[in-house]
């Protein structure tokens, strides 16, 4: 079987657990949802994925849980509990909602009832409505918050969430014997390169399955942040979770929470990675924004000679990245904040959350007291590549903070955008959404401004 068939497609065609389903085929429904178990740093670990963009080859050596993996006699405590609280009707959606709680409650993770419902982003309901879902979700963080130190797989068994097998995982999964590069193809005849998937299967979905394919997601090299004196060093199938969870990131950006919640659902952030987000070039990649204010760096390699490209270079045109036949991202670096730099990002796009963004905006301040030292503005959805607004940002430079100075940046920053009008907005629109980011850093970063004058600053030309 090509190892670029999609895991969607094998577990309900070829080994017939047909309680998977298939939905939108675009990662946004969450009827697909299936766990992944592997081992991470000595233990354990699961994490929901959407299995219909998720290659087999990115299985391999995983503990893969369907709906039909997590069924005990009789019912299990969760499904019990959305039973007792109406949280299904049709059905369609529930082994989605039932498989991430299982997922949630086989992690060693915060057991809140804000956790609980995190766990369940991604997932569509289409006739049952949230509420009922809501507080089942929430009875079952409340049963977690009794596991006190236990280990969460034992305490899942023990209390009927997870059938017994789940503790024997971790003994078989440690026993594989595994070729570093699992399913991966030899340089020579694998002239693409796929990480997560989560963007190629949406784009190529029929072209993609009988490709000979390198696959990156699992390549150890590729793996973990760092922080080497003051860079952080990422691989490059770093995924959004890891970022997420990198104690690098939390230690500098302490608003990192709430920017990753704008970053799609909890199963695209466990798979998607970071080399995926900025080389699939499109003009409103989040962390490519985000990256882009930070003076990020990339390592090309074609696996014997490397080469580096600042970020802001890398791109030449709408989906035209400067990357070598041969090449690919293999790690990205850049300077952390110091303790004197303010940074900020924003999203604005038509859901809160899990949706695509209209406009989106990263800023990076070095300050001295009130005074810019130093800046760096970056904005996606406003052109035909992620953007980093050279003039806006030596604008700042030398500066001290005002309602003037924020009306001026925005007034040079229109000159350097040019949107289209898209599904997404018009481009009178996207221009005045990026001017209402601006303001919203600047208010972000400095609560005592005057908010009344930021906010009557002029936005559009």
């Amino acid at each position: 079987m090509p190892p670029a068939t999609l895991l969607l497609d094998f577990v309900r065609y070829h080994k017939n657990l047909t309680g998977t389903k298939i939905g939108c085929r675009e990662g946004d429904c969450g009827a697909c949802t299936i766990l992944t178990g592997e081992i991470h740093e000595g233990k354990l670990r699961y994490r929901s994925a959407t299995s219909c963009l998720m290659p087999i080859a990115n299985a391999q050596g995983k503990h893969i849980v369907s709906i039909e993996g997590i069924n005990t006699e009789g019912l299990n405590f969760l499904q019990q509990t959305f039973a007792e609280e109406g949280a299904t009707q049709c059905g369609f959606c529930t082994p989605g909602f039932m498989v991430s709680l299982a997922g949630f409650c086989a992690a060693k993770n915060a057991a809140t009832r804000e956790a609980a419902i995190d766990a369940v982003n991604g997932n569509i309901c289409r006739c049952t409505g949230y509420k009922s879902i809501e507080r089942a979700a929430y009875k079952i963080a409340d049963k977690l918050k009794q596991r006190k130190e236990n280990d969460p797989i034992s305490f899942a068994v023990e209390n009927n969430m997870l059938p017994a097998y789940f503790n024997g995982i971790q003994k078989k999964l440690s026993a594989l014997s595994l070729p570093s590069n699992g399913l991966q193809k030899e340089k020579e005849s694998a002239p693409a390169c796929m990480g997560g998937g989560t963007d190629l299967y949406v784009q190529q979905h029929e072209g993609l399955h009988h490709l000979s394919l390198d696959f990156l997601f699992d390549k150890t090299h590729l793996k973990g942040i760092v922080q080497q004196g003051s860079k952080c060093v990422m691989g490059a199938s770093v995924t959004a979770t890891d970022i997420q969870e990198s104690p690098v990131f939390q230690d500098h950006f302490p608003q990192l929470a709430k920017f990753i919640k704008l970053v799609s659902s909890t199963p695209i952030r466990n798979m998607a990675t970071i080399a995926g987000n900025l080389a699939n070039a499109s003009p409103i990649g989040d962390f490519t924004i985000f990256l882009l204010a930070l003076d990020a760096q990339l390592v090309l390699t074609d696996g014997e000679t490397k080469r580096e490209i600042p970020l802001r270079k890398f791109y030449k045109s709408y989906k035209q990245v400067d990357i070598h036949p041969g090449e690919y991202v293999a790690q990205i670096y850049f300077e952390l904040p110091s303790p004197g730099t303010k940074f900020n990002f924003e999203k604005v796009c038509k859901r809160t959350h899990l949706d695509i963004a209209s406009v989106n905006s990263a800023i990076s301040l070095k300050m001295d007291e009130n005074n810019i030292v130093s800046a760096a503005i970056s904005a996606g959805g406003v052109g035909p590549v992620p953007a980093y607004l050279a003039k806006g940002s030596a604008l700042l430079a030398g500066k001290n903070i005002s309602p003037e100075l924020i009306e001026a940046l925005i007034d040079m920053v229109q000159q350097e955008i040019s949107p289209i009008s898209d599904p997404r907005g018009t481009a009178m629109y996207k221009r005045f959404l990026l001017g209402q980011l601006i303001k919203a850093h600047f208010m972000e970063l400095f609560p005592e401004l005057d908010c009344e004058k930021i906010l009557s600053a002029k936005t559009i030309l």
